[in-house]
């Protein structure tokens, strides 16, 4: 869901969002791709949002755990029981240290408010918890959370990544009136949500204080062939130029090196049809 910025260009995570869909490592992904600015949704203003891993940036913001958390919830990816009412949302995203390399095995804890705003303080409805990934990607199914006296829409969540510190957060809806009146609510955790016939997908993408070595810092190698003409593995592209691949036209949105499997129809992120 995070695609380009208002210039044309695109996020660092986006980059790398779209190499670990297609199967890429992680380390490989980095290479030659710097940070920018996050990207804009539906012609929205921008607000200030989590970071975009480049080095010395902030982690996800930390927000008060609330009087509603319970321990030992339950291990699973879906919150919903039979016939569960409320409109059915999807929340996938990843979760990066400090230098923007996915972390595995982080422990996520959700627990939210049912449809009509109330809390399960006796079981465990609408509670659960899982691990990301290999690829640092996790996906939560469950329902959009009512709204109670006081509060915002918000998703309450633990993550810890393996011996390290926990972080408590919430997560945001846009667009939502009480945003305007909610104390407690940070643009910086609203998570990208869009309609998908009668349900909603949501996508958000933590930043945990992890300490990561940056990966390597490979020399550019430049093909005999210049920028444009036919894509090529080795060549250095820079934003704006165009290329053919397929048959198909393409031009760069982001500056990089050309790396296998990175021709045009494989990593929108960095290319866009014509």
């Amino acid at each position: 869901m995070d695609h380009e910025t208002s210039t044309g260009h695109v996020t660092r995570k986006t980059v790398l969002r779209a190499a670990l869909a297609a199967g890429m490592a992680a380390p490989a992904v980095l290479m030659g791709v710097p940070a920018l600015a996050r990207t804009l949704t539906g012609g929205e203003e921008a607000p200030a949002l989590t970071p975009t891993c480049d080095d010395g940036d902030d982690p996800t913001p930390a927000q008060m755990e609330g009087p509603y958390f319970k321990p030992n919830s339950p291990l699973r990816c879906s919150l919903l029981e039979g016939n569960t009412p409320g409109v059915r949302l999807t929340v996938s995203g990843y979760v990066f240290g400090l230098a923007c390399r996915p972390i595995s095995g982080v422990l996520l804890d959700f627990w939210q408010a049912d449809t009509n705003g109330a809390y399960d303080n006796t079981g465990f409805r609408f509670r659960g918890h899982q691990f990301t990934g290999a690829d640092g990607s996790f996906k939560l199914t469950t329902i959009v959370p009512g709204l109670y006296p006081g509060r915002t829409r918000h998703i309450h969540v633990k993550a810890q990544a393996p011996g390290r510190p926990v972080l408590t957060t919430q997560l945001y809806f846009p667009g939502e009136p009480r945003n305007n009146t909610d104390s407690l609510f940070d643009p910086r955790l609203l998570m990208t949500v869009r309609d998908a016939g009668g349900a909603r997908e949501a996508a958000f993408d933590f930043v945990l204080n992890v300490p990561q070595d940056p990966g390597p810092t490979p020399t550019p190698t430049q093909t005999t062939q210049p920028p444009g003409g036919s894509w090529a593995v080795g060549t250095a592209y820079r934003a704006g130029d165009a290329v053919t691949y397929g048959g198909a036209a393409y031009v760069c949105l982001q500056a990089h090196t050309a790396q296998p499997g990175w021709q045009p129809p494989n990593v929108p992120a960095l290319w866009r049809a014509v």
